[in-house]
């Protein structure tokens, strides 16, 4: 009789638990879903998101001319605007230590 009074005790007051977390968790979205909606919140988050954009278009420009710089004088073209950051160094490079050689072609991929 021990263990049938438990588990009728664990499983009502589970059922009470859930149901008082339910209430707690509306409340809590109620809550947040107001703060979200205020105009002043709404006003950061635009501000936020458009620094954000900003900044991104910046660093991509930024990430995209390395790129060419680095591409270019790895094939033996010009730099591009590159400032010479990566131009010419032999860090990440395959190690033949050639720069006007061309990389042999990369052979098919199994399928996976």
């Amino acid at each position: 009789m021990g263990k049938l009074s438990f588990f009728v005790g664990a499983g009502i007051g589970y059922v009470l638990g859930a149901r008082a977390g339910r209430q707690q968790f509306e409340k809590i979205k109620s809550a947040s879903q107001h703060v979200w909606e205020n105009p002043r919140v709404q006003s950061s988050v635009n501000r936020v998101e458009e620094k954000v954009g900003q900044v991104a278009r910046e660093q991509a420009s930024a990430v995209t001319d390395r790129v060419t710089g680095t591409v270019k004088s790895r094939l033996g073209g010009s730099s591009g605007s590159s400032s010479g950051s990566s131009g010419g160094s032999s860090s990440g490079s395959s190690g033949n230590g050639t720069s006007g050689e061309t990389m042999p072609p990369t052979p098919p991929q199994p399928e996976v």
